[in-house]
């Protein structure tokens, strides 16, 4: 018995650990990714919005992420940890959405050939993992986008 807890207790301090790494410096990602080029460029008239989750907390639960609305038609895709997705969108003001335990959202003004980047963070939930969303500079989107698996995208465009 004794052996069991001390096994789930080792295994939730690695899971946490594992969840907790720092980031290189600026100059080191910027250094990284010099030849790195995207897999995904803006469709013509568009922007293109990369959702990237780095971290590995709460990897079995899926963010779904929708783009102006929660309606099931306007799902863009889901992550799950370690994971990113894409889409495009129509040059204006629209307002992402990242569903889990929680809704976090937050508003983009995009112009015809941007490219925006925005992180889903897991947080400890009551039921399950909560999220929440920021926006990363270009250089640290990047940095993720190379390291992250594709995730699940349903739709690749939003009018």
């Amino acid at each position: 018995m004794r052996k069991t807890l001390f096994r789930m207790i080792l295994l939730a301090i690695l899971v946490l650990s594992a969840g907790c790494a720092t980031l290189p410096q600026p100059a080191e990602m910027q250094a990284d990714i010099a030849d790195f080029v995207l897999p995904k460029s803006p469709e013509e008239g568009k922007a293109l919005v990369y959702v990237v989750r780095p971290s590995a907390i709460g990897t079995l639960i899926r963010f779904n992420v929708f783009v102006d609305d929660t309606a099931a038609t306007s799902e863009m895709g889901y992550t799950r940890g370690v994971q990113h997705i894409y889409f495009n969108l129509s040059p204006g003001e629209h307002e992402i959405f990242s569903l889990a335990e929680n809704t976090a959202r937050t508003r983009l003004k995009v112009e015809a050939g941007d490219i925006v980047f925005l992180q889903q963070s897991p947080e400890m939930g009551i039921l399950y993992a909560r999220n929440s969303l920021l926006m990363l500079p270009d250089y640290e989107g990047k940095y993720h986008v190379k390291r992250l698996k594709l995730g699940t995208i349903i739709r690749q465009d939003k009018q």
